[in-house]
């Protein structure tokens, strides 16, 4: 038979037990429905906190790898135009930072979102300064360029996925974000149920 004075130390150890699991807790596992491609966590542009990728599973996803000084990057006003237009629908874009190529993206994190958010009003997700070629290439990358035969050649080169994770597209860096051919396969892509 408990004992007040048991029954408050139980009481007492059990509080003290879900404390240390509330600051140290378990990573959660990827959801049993997220496809491979996304089950990825990537620190996030602004804070450097990590964001699980499978969060998009299900949507249309446009990935395109940028830089900060480079005869493309005034294409993140339209990467941010096709985001608002789209998201209700189901369209997210996402922007990883990449330093692989000609070095126009030298900078740290911050500074990165600072520019993109001050210069062109990005409100897309980005994310920390990503390899996106060679040996060193992120899982994602190594998988979308597996499955497309294209691995970006230079800044801006974009992929778009599907709602079923199995259509994916490559598209090069001079592609802008309104391209008739583009805008057509996010249509498609859209109107297509998972």
């Amino acid at each position: 038979m408990f004992t007040r004075r048991r029954v408050g130390v139980a009481l007492f150890g059990l509080m003290l037990g879900a404390a240390a699991q509330a600051q140290n807790p378990a990573p959660s596992p990827a959801p049993a429905a997220c496809p491979a491609l996304w089950q990825h966590s990537v620190p996030r542009l602004q804070d450097e906190k990590p964001q699980n990728l499978c969060q998009y599973a299900g949507r249309v996803v446009l990935v395109v790898n940028t830089a900060s000084f480079c005869g493309f990057t005034g294409q993140y006003e339209g990467l941010e135009a096709l985001h608002r237009r789209y998201r209700d629908r189901g369209l997210v874009v996402l922007g990883f930072p990449s330093n692989d190529f000609g070095n126009q993206e030298p900078g740290a994190n911050t500074a990165i979102a600072d520019f993109c958010e001050n210069t062109f009003g990005v409100l897309f997700p980005m994310f920390v300064k990503t390899t996106v070629v060679g040996r060193a290439a992120h899982p994602l990358y190594r998988e979308l360029a597996q499955r497309t035969g294209e691995w970006p050649r230079w800044n801006f080169h974009k992929y778009l996925v599907g709602r079923d994770d199995q259509q994916v597209k490559a598209y090069a860096s001079a592609v802008e974000p309104q391209n008739p051919m583009l805008l057509r396969d996010i249509e498609r892509m859209l109107s297509t149920a998972k």
